[in-house]
């Protein structure tokens, strides 16, 4: 059983658990993941790791309420338990001999890209941050991204945080003014991801993506989580999750996402139409 140390509402939609988990935190790096069971019956999740403290043995996870586990997660308060945390697993962000680097997060994925820029500035990199997000009201982790970058950039779609537009914009005017980045890093929705490589292939800048497909058992025995890479299959929670995003076929990762999404959701508010019947 892991405690939950801290809850933290980031948005209406968003969610920051710190998780007393110290022989995970003892090996976690960024870039890595941990598969969790919020119960006993419960199903198997994967979450990145968004931080961790080595000292006060915990990890932190951050997500958006997207399923059934998601949503009885988010009902755990402070001093509840998670039943299985297990982890670190995948394969950490190489970060080593990177001089600058353009890290690039949307909207839920900045919580996957703020550990990296995390490290990398710790590493003395000099990092570019740009995050994209819908609106204001979805923003996070805002000053965590200030702290370790050397140049910021907030894209919302309406313009209401930040410049207005979309972060290849952002990303192609840093370029063209002159940046020459060591490599790019970009996490976030398939799409976002898909289009910052294409433009970075244009640039001939490498590029690496982090993917997060459907997984269940995080050995790389189910498949569920594979993919195609340079045209050859991959499993994202062995061989990734980050990739070359310049081999990645998005195409087919976007099609293989959408098919669970209407059982998601209604799996999602049959828990919270439960949730609801219990509290009255």
């Amino acid at each position: 059983m892991y405690r939950i140390v801290r809850k933290e509402k980031l948005n209406a939609f968003v969610t920051l658990m710190e998780v007393d988990a110290p022989l995970v935190a003892k090996k976690a790096q960024p870039g890595q993941f941990i598969i969790l069971r919020v119960d006993e019956e419960g199903e198997r999740i994967p979450l990145t790791v968004a931080d961790f403290d080595r000292e006060k043995g915990t990890i932190t996870i951050i997500f958006q309420v997207a399923g059934a586990t998601t949503e009885k997660l988010n009902h755990l308060d402070e001093n509840e338990y998670i039943h299985d945390f297990v982890g670190p697993l995948g394969t950490p962000t190489h970060t080593e001999g990177l001089k600058k680097v353009a890290v690039v997060g949307g909207g839920v994925g900045c919580a996957i890209a703020y550990p990296v820029a995390k490290k990398l500035h710790s590493l003395g990199a000099e990092v570019h941050s740009i995050v994209g997000f819908r609106n204001k009201d979805l923003v996070i982790l805002e000053n965590e991204f200030k702290a370790v970058s050397d140049v910021m950039k907030i894209m919302t779609d309406d313009g209401s945080a930040g410049e207005k537009g979309l972060v290849t914009e952002a990303l192609k005017k840093l370029i063209e003014d002159g940046h020459k980045y060591d490599e790019v890093v970009a996490i976030g929705p398939l799409v976002m991801m898909k289009f910052v490589a294409a433009l970075t292939k244009e640039y001939g800048i490498k590029t690496v993506v982090s993917m997060n497909p459907i997984m269940i058992d995080g050995t790389g025995m189910c498949g569920g989580c594979r993919l195609t890479v340079g045209g050859e299959t991959k499993f994202a929670c062995v061989d990734g999750p980050e990739f070359d995003g310049h081999l990645v076929d998005f195409d087919e990762a976007i099609e293989r996402a959408a098919m669970y999404k209407d059982f998601e959701t209604h799996k999602r508010d049959e828990t919270c139409n439960l949730f609801k019947k219990e509290a009255e």
